[in-house]
């Protein structure tokens, strides 16, 4: 089998055109240069250079190896660069980042790995356009588990691979008190009804807008919260109404009745982007796992 510290021996005396210059160059002698050069015409059976006292000259067959041989040792150095990176990456310190409701996915599965799995990994909490921010070029996240409403609101880099997550559906929340007067929950049953909405300008605000433009309804605002907590915990206090995605509805208190209307038929995409060259084993296996 030809070896590729033979196959480099040849292109270099042909570039520099002798043994003694390639041997300069390779950290050999020239003898060993010579013995490599053997070898190789023994193995394939063909002369590479016509020796004379002062000189040595390729011959057509030794160009072409040349040739071929510059080709798989350029195959061969990014196949070895390519491994270790990958070696590099699996046991290195990754940064992910969630978006706010998230976070309780995220925490579950968490806990079910083992410590040192869970060891090298960084977390940032913070809404979708902020962790899109950090994803691009020089950003810290290599990963961000993000959402979007529709086509609009969010946009990112091209190069940022994509991996769909959940469609995770509005419901709409209301305080107990008030549920059975409600039922069956039809549109118009909740025109004039307080809600509690999303600071304007917010992502979960726009949404809200296009929610109750297409219904024609007209909220009367009983208070600002851009935290399904807050909503949730305001809700519960008779505030207002409000809508809420599942995902912030893992846990609430029995003061609040939540409603799978189907005139409401809104959900955001949860989905994750990744930073090129990021995706380790480790990491994918993360994610694999938040999205079941």
């Amino acid at each position: 089998m030809l070896k590729p510290e033979h196959l480099r021996t040849l292109c270099e005396v042909i570039q520099l055109g002798s043994f003694a210059a390639a041997a300069n160059r390779l950290g050999y002698t020239s003898s060993a240069v010579s013995q490599q050069i053997a070898t190789l015409e023994r193995q394939l059976g063909v002369k590479l250079f016509d020796r004379s006292a002062h000189s040595v000259v390729p011959t057509s067959a030794a160009r072409v190896l040349a040739r071929h041989a510059e080709t798989v040792l350029t195959d061969m150095a990014r196949m070895v660069a390519t491994v270790q990176a990958v070696h590099r990456n699996s046991g290195r310190q990754f940064h992910l980042g969630v978006f706010p409701s998230f976070v309780d996915v995220l925490t579950g599965v968490l806990r079910r790995m083992e410590p040192r799995e869970r060891a090298g990994i960084r977390v940032t909490v913070a809404e979708s356009s902020q962790l899109i921010s950090r994803l691009g070029a020089g950003g810290e996240i290599d990963a961000a588990i993000v959402y979007q409403v529709g086509n609009a609101g969010l946009s990112w880099p091209s190069a940022l691979g994509q991996r769909w997550i959940a469609e995770d559906r509005y419901k709409v929340v209301l305080p107990r008190d008030w549920a059975s007067e409600l039922a069956p929950y039809r549109a118009e049953q909740l025109v004039d009804l307080p809600w509690i909405m999303h600071h304007p300008g917010s992502s979960d605000a726009s949404v809200f807008d296009g929610v109750f433009s297409r219904w024609s309804l007209h909220p009367r605002v009983a208070g600002y919260a851009d935290d399904f907590k807050v909503t949730m915990a305001m809700v519960e206090a008779g505030v207002g109404a409000a809508l809420v995605p599942d995902l912030a509805l893992r846990a609430y208190g029995p003061g609040v009745v939540v409603a799978d209307v189907p005139w409401l038929n809104t959900s955001r995409t949860v989905f994750t982007l990744v930073r090129p060259n990021r995706e380790t084993d480790r990491l994918l296996t993360l994610l694999d796992a938040l999205a079941v």
